[in-house]
C-alpha cells in the first residue's frame, strides 16, 4: 500500500523565525513537536546520522539542511518503508509555509495497522505540532486541532499499553 500523507500551515511569520523552530526538533528547547505526544529524541544533536524517533516510531536523520529541510528514514514499525520530513517554504516576506510529508510503502502487517491505528494519530499529532508552530510564531490556529473520540480511544489504548510495558 503506497502512503502520500502532507500536512501544511502558512505561519505568520518570516522564513527565518520558522528555521528555528525546524532546528529545535528534539532539543531541549523543541518549538515545534507538540507537547503531549511521545517527545522526538534522538542519540544525538538533530544531524544526519542521528538514530531516534518519537514513541515505538523509529528513524534515523537520513538528511538535514539546518533551517530548511529535514528527512527521516524510518526504521520501524516493522513494515514501514519510507521516510518523513519538514520542509520550510518561502510564501511571502511576512509569512512561511512548513509543510509535513510521509511517504512509504506500508507492507505486511502495516498494511492494516497504517490505516487502522497509526494514520489517525499521525494527522493528530501532525496538526497538534502545527498549532504549536502557529502559537510559536506570533499567530492564532484559526481551527484548532480536535481529537475525535476514535483518536482519543487510540490514545487510551496507548496510554494503557505503555503503563503495561517493562
Amino acid at each position: 500500500m503506497d502512503v502520500y500523507n502532507v500536512h501544511e500551515r502558512l505561519l505568520p511569520a518570516p522564513p527565518s523565525r520558522v528555521a528555528t523552530l525546524l532546528d529545535s526538533l528534539a532539543g531541549d528547547d523543541d518549538q515545534l513537536w507538540p507537547r503531549g505526544w511521545p517527545p522526538m529524541a534522538f542519540d544525538r544533536p538533530l544531524g544526519e546520522g542521528a538514530a531516534g524517533g518519537h514513541g515505538p516510531v523509529r528513524y534515523t536523520v537520513a538528511a538535514y539542511v539546518p533551517g530548511t529541510w529535514v528527512r527521516f528514514a524510518f526504521t520501524g514499525p516493522r513494515g514501514f518503508d519510507g521516510f518523513h520530513e519538514y520542509a520550510v517554504l518561502t510564501a511571502d516576506g511576512d509569512r512561511t509555509l512548513l509543510r509535513h510529508t510521509l511517504a512509504m510503502r506500508a507492507r505486511g502487517p502495516a498494511r492494516l495497522s497504517w490505516p487502522l491505528f497509526w494514520r489517525p494519530l499521525h494527522d493528530a499529532c501532525l496538526e497538534d505540532g502545527l498549532d504549536r508552530a502557529e502559537r510559536n510564531c506570533g499567530g492564532e490556529p484559526s481551527r484548532p486541532a480536535r481529537h475525535s473520540g476514535y483518536v482519543r480511544g487510540l490514545l487510551r489504548l496507548a496510554a494503557r499499553a505503555g503503563r503495561r510495558a517493562p
